[in-house]
């Protein structure tokens, strides 16, 4: 069966983003990239929020096409270009959307088909950013493994990564990584035993 990752920057006092969803304050530089779109380069499904989704749909598809497009906006925009999303939204329709799947309904249902369906693809399923999506999907016990990037600094208040936790979720420390930013990478998997 295919794992749900969650891939979240975080602060080192647990909040994803502002009080009003702001991201200014996440370093991420050539190292971070390049370390990243190796791991997600391997990926062929991409799990997202809608307003992550439609964020990342308002760049990435024409990000490497820019005369100033960097060497990881070349990359990513071509992986996003051929990665299976999927969204999670209750408003959207995906009527026009291609190689994108809308799920607004039994979520937990849905969720565990695409983590049973391999389609010859790749072991992990990527949660990017997405709070909101990754509360509903915690609550669900769906995900498997939390790809955290700690960056060096406290918020004091914003979105938090973990909400209304109704029982504990031990983790095992699969590995770390320190990069020249100061932002610390933890990787973890979801002990089920």
């Amino acid at each position: 069966m295919r794992k749900i990752i969650s891939f979240m920057h975080i602060s080192l006092d647990g909040f994803v983003a502002g009080p009003n969803g702001e991201m200014g304050w996440i370093k991420v530089d050539e190292e971070i990239f390049d370390y990243v779109g190796k791991r997600i380069s391997e990926g062929d499904t991409a799990l997202y929020g809608r307003v992550t989704y439609q964020m990342m749909e308002n760049y990435w598809p024409n990000a490497g096409n820019k005369p100033t497009a960097t060497k990881h906006d070349i990359e990513h925009s071509k992986w996003y270009d051929k990665v299976h999303k999927v969204v999670l939204s209750k408003t959207m329709k995906d009527a026009a959307l291609t190689n994108t799947k809308i799920i607004s309904d039994n979520l937990s249902d849905n969720i565990n088909e695409i983590k049973q369906s391999r389609n010859g693809g790749s072991k992990e399923i990527l949660l990017f950013g997405s709070p909101t999506a990754t509360h509903s999907l915690i609550q669900l016990n769906l995900i498997d493994g939390y790809w955290l990037f700690v960056n060096p600094i406290i918020l004091g208040r914003g979105i938090p990564l973990f909400v209304d936790i109704k029982d504990k979720i031990k983790l095992k420390l699969l590995t770390t990584r320190q990069f020249t930013s100061g932002v610390t990478e933890l990787n973890y998997t979801v002990d089920r035993q």
